[in-house]
């Protein structure tokens, strides 16, 4: 019998391709992954991983091995799943993973409330742009601006967030459209939807300057730098910029929540799905799709 934590480094090595990277995902030093690795072998009396000068390769067998290792893993964060949905009602920790744009703007702005409604919840609240996996309980529950399709999860569509293009009151340029300069991100965000979307209406003009924050963007815009494309719930709610060009192509994102099925009834988790829920749909920055969550959180599978 395979020992189970030198199968959660394998995992990890297989993951990331390099033991350095295991490390780093595992908390532990590169010697410790190393020695684990090892020690699974031996005790397979197989060879799972070839080292190579800069990254580690799954042997044929190792490639198989992973493939039980994994759902081992599934397995096992299915029986935490279960436990803590077992604990009592509306206490412990819940984290909730939701783009910095929510987090900041949006979800931080409303704690203390939650923490009135709900005092023995710990609400651990993560600005995360990445996907994370439910599965691996490296969160509870997630808001995310794309379709979701992990499996074992389930979701539900809360509404859009709608964009618009907003300038300081004072921008120099804001009645001559055809001397904005705009506010955007750099190229590594070329894929995102909502810098596509900006750099269409910029056309042949110029980017004034790129970040990488939505709050930076915010910022720029308050002080003139250029014309940013914001999330019309930010930038209508900041007495500093004006919304301008009302003709341009719209655009949103969507919102979805996202929970693994395992935990959508336990109380506490309930409780954070049901804030989350209220505040998107009744903020009048959002356009909604959904009422507040049933006790059975009734959504499409994903």
């Amino acid at each position: 019998m395979a020992d189970w934590e030198n199968l959660r480094h394998f995992i990890a090595v297989a993951r990331s391709g390099t033991l350095s990277g295991a490390a780093r995902a595992l908390k532990v030093d590169h010697a410790t992954v190393s020695r684990r690795l090892t020690a699974l072998e031996a005790e397979l009396d197989v060879a799972l991983v070839e080292r190579l000068p800069r990254f580690c390769r799954l042997t044929a067998i190792g490639q198989q091995v992973f493939d039980q290792s994994v759902a081992m893993e599934n397995a096992a964060d299915g029986i935490a799943r279960i436990a803590q949905a077992a604990h009592r009602p509306l206490v412990g920790k819940v984290t909730l993973s939701a783009p910095p744009v929510l987090t900041m703007h949006l979800l931080t702005q409303h704690l203390a409330h939650f923490r009135s409604l709900y005092p023995d919840i710990r609400l651990s609240l993560a600005a995360q742009a990445q996907q994370v996996s439910l599965s691996r309980r490296e969160a509870d529950v997630a808001l995310r601006l794309v379709r979701p399709d992990e499996t074992g999860s389930v979701a539900r569509k809360l509404g859009v967030m709608a964009f618009g293009l907003y300038a300081s009151r004072d921008y120099v340029h804001r009645d001559v459209p055809d001397r904005w300069q705009f506010i955007a991100f750099d190229e590594s965000f070329g894929d995102m939807p909502q810098q596509k979307w900006l750099l269409g209406i910029a056309g042949a003009r110029p980017v004034a300057c790129e970040l990488n924050d939505i709050g930076g963007h915010l910022i720029a815009a308050r002080t003139g730098a250029g014309v940013a494309g914001l999330p019309c719930f930010l930038g209508d709610a900041d007495p500093d910029l004006v919304r301008i060009a009302e003709d341009v192509p719209p655009f949103c994102r969507d919102i979805w929540l996202l929970v693994h099925r395992d935990l959508r009834k336990a109380p506490s988790v309930r409780a954070v799905m049901d804030f989350v829920v209220a505040l998107i749909t009744q903020h009048g920055g959002f356009c909604s799709t959904a009422r507040v969550a049933d006790s059975n959180f009734s959504s499409k599978t994903v």
